[in-house]
């Protein structure tokens, strides 16, 4: 948690095996809370919410640091530097994955106390990302030049030293995510993130090219964990137990394995770049896939970090609970994404150049067709999210595997066709046609269909061609400059989803409470 801001935090097999009644720190008893799906729902969702609020709060946070270090640093370094530090980020993505082997996930969810289970927690967690560091400095020149990058090798060495610490603090976050406390996981990475620009632009400022990145993430993580222990509040002791051990192994090891194929889709396009086109060509790529991941960083971040422990103690209770809970999440994320992902496409030239420069324009046409994978990885973490809480991870081994066996021969091809804009119309076909049906039939499979959904999504759907069709008029229409193009037709496009979706009587019930404030 503490040092990659994608990384998924799911619950393991056992979430569906506690009995009906079980108590735990971050929900209480369905008996406590009247007995019933409704209250029981509103009990969790309060929680939940709150632990959201701060969750977006420091997403937002975290988002806008990495976005100030980033036009910084494209002013300062070359895009070859960026492509470097690519390499290294994939590497990195990949064991943030694997490393705690479940642990923070265990922790979420864990049926009984904490402090029971957290001194055999954390030795497995230290020691296997120790061994997983020590796999990958062994194997890093290999992995760079894999990637066409023989320099980024140190890089890789350097930044994967993250995942120590994450290890180190994995029951501690575990701690702090199951009992709602993200205001204090909020300002320790606000901290983090302050130690991370303090040390990375100084470093580019003296030439030091993709070490600043590294560095300066590695020194933010270093601080954000810190913090994290302090707050976790759970006694220094390593231990093994073999029956904890035992269970944590149990579905600590298929969950490890699902966010290892998940981390190969998310980072396997820098490796086909890179191995085809070179630092250059995928230094532009990484730009524009940074951009596309601003909503899932922010959103969809804060979203798991509450969405696990509220499915899982919904799934806990009743199944009809977490019905309802899809239900109501489905269409919310949906219309929050889809005027993001639409406005982004339309208008990717003059975003690129205007947050970045002349310089950075070929990122544009990558970003484009990136934006359907940005939609499509927001609806598969929920679904994620929604099988490990009734306990189906090997559902979601299927589902990332399915996914990447297609990917990443279409990845090859792709880039080999089209260059960096190819590999970005291959990330959204292959999204479009294979892991979003994936994605559906696992969740009917587990019990949570969503055919029921589907009459609150022609709403949004109908809003986002309305977004598309307005944002490309008023484009062509526009006088002026870059941000003119951005600005005017981004405004008008909104309002034009926002106008389709939301229902006339709560605009007025809006305008109504604005009246009465003044």
């Amino acid at each position: 948690m503490s040092g990659s801001e994608s990384r998924p935090e799911p619950a393991g097999e056992d979430a569906a095996t506690a009995p009906v009644g079980t108590v735990d720190e971050a929900g209480g008893s369905a008996q406590e809370h009247g007995g019933g799906t409704e209250a029981h729902v509103g009990t969790i969702g309060r929680k939940a919410g709150r632990g959201l609020r701060w969750s977006l709060v420091g997403n937002l946070g975290t988002k806008l640091g990495s976005f100030t270090i980033g036009l910084i640093l494209a002013r300062l370094l070359v895009p070859a530097d960026f492509g470097v530090f690519a390499v290294a980020m994939a590497a990195t993505a990949f064991v943030m994955h694997v490393n705690d082997i479940g642990v923070i996930a265990a922790g979420v969810q864990w049926r009984g106390k904490l402090e029971e289970m957290a001194p055999t927690g954390t030795t497995i967690a230290i020691a296997f990302s120790t061994l997983v560091y020590a796999a990958f400095f062994v194997g890093a020149p290999a992995f760079a030049t894999l990637a066409g990058t023989p320099d980024a090798a140190p890089v890789v060495r350097l930044l994967t030293v993250i995942i120590i610490v994450d290890g180190i603090t994995s029951c501690r976050s575990a701690a702090l995510m199951r009992r709602f406390e993200q205001d204090r996981l909020t300002k320790a990475t606000m901290i983090g993130m302050a130690a991370n620009f303090v040390v990375a632009v100084p470093l580019a400022f003296e030439g030091a090219g993709a070490y600043s990145f590294a560095g300066g993430q590695v020194a933010g993580t270093i601080v954000t964990g810190i913090i994290v222990w302090r707050m976790g509040n759970l006694p220094l002791k390593l231990g093994f137990d073999r029956e904890i051990a035992k269970k944590l192994l149990k579905f600590g090891i298929p969950l490890a394995a699902s966010l290892g194929v998940e981390s190969v889709l998310l980072n396997a396009d820098y490796v086909i770049v890179g191995n085809v086109l070179g630092a250059t060509a995928l230094g532009y790529y990484l730009l524009a896939f940074n951009v596309s991941n601003w909503v899932p960083g922010l959103v969809g971040t804060a979203v798991r970090y509450v969405s696990i422990p509220s499915f899982s103690r919904l799934a806990e209770q009743q199944p009809e609970a977490l019905a309802a809970g899809v239900r109501k999440s489905v269409p919310v994320l949906i219309s929050a994404i889809l005027p993001v992902a639409v406005l982004m496409a339309v208008l990717a030239p003059y975003m690129v150049v205007f947050l970045y420069g002349d310089q950075w324009g070929p990122s544009a046409a990558v970003l484009r067709f990136l934006t359907v994978l940005m939609v499509v990885r927001m609806l598969t973490s929920l679904a994620f999210d929604i099988l490990t809480s009734v306990g189906a991870t090997r559902s979601t081994v299927v589902l990332n595997a399915g996914w990447a066996i297609a990917l990443i021969p279409a990845l090859w091809f792709g880039t080999h066709l089209d260059y960096i804009r190819g590999a970005a119309i291959a990330h959204g076909i292959v999204a479009l046609a294979v892991a979003l049906p994936l994605a559906v039939g696992a969740l009917h499979r587990a019990g949570v269909p969503l055919l029921p959904v589907l009459p609150a999504l022609v709403r949004p759907a109908i809003g986002a061609v309305a977004c598309a069709a307005v944002t490309m008029l008023v484009v062509r229409v526009v006088n002026g400059g870059v941000f003119l193009h951005l600005f005017v037709p981004g405004l008008a496009g909104l309002l034009v989803f926002v106008l389709t979706v939301v229902p006339l009587d709560q605009v007025r019930q809006l305008r109504t409470r604005l009246a009465r404030a003044r």
